[in-house]
């Protein structure tokens, strides 16, 4: 399962590890998810989503119905 968020679509960004000696490894920053239910009132129904934190601001902001509407205009399922 791919570590996106359902609401921004973030991933996980990739870079190095460079150390006081400059031996670099590979390394990745992970997107901060968090699963989260939330209950759509014009459905009646309950939705499970993946999102990052940054996402869970953006619902409060503009509602769920909103971003459901967005995510579904996307050709994704909800």
């Amino acid at each position: 399962m791919s570590r996106r968020c359902d609401v921004t679509g973030a991933g996980p960004g990739f870079g190095n590890n460079v150390p006081w000696s400059k031996h670099k490894t590979k390394r990745r920053w992970d997107v901060n998810l968090q699963t989260k239910r939330y209950f759509l009132p014009s459905e009646g129904r309950h939705v499970k989503l993946r999102v990052s934190t940054k996402g869970i601001k953006i619902i409060d902001r503009d509602g769920i119905e909103a971003v459901v509407q967005r995510i579904r205009a996307q050709g994704r399922k909800v």
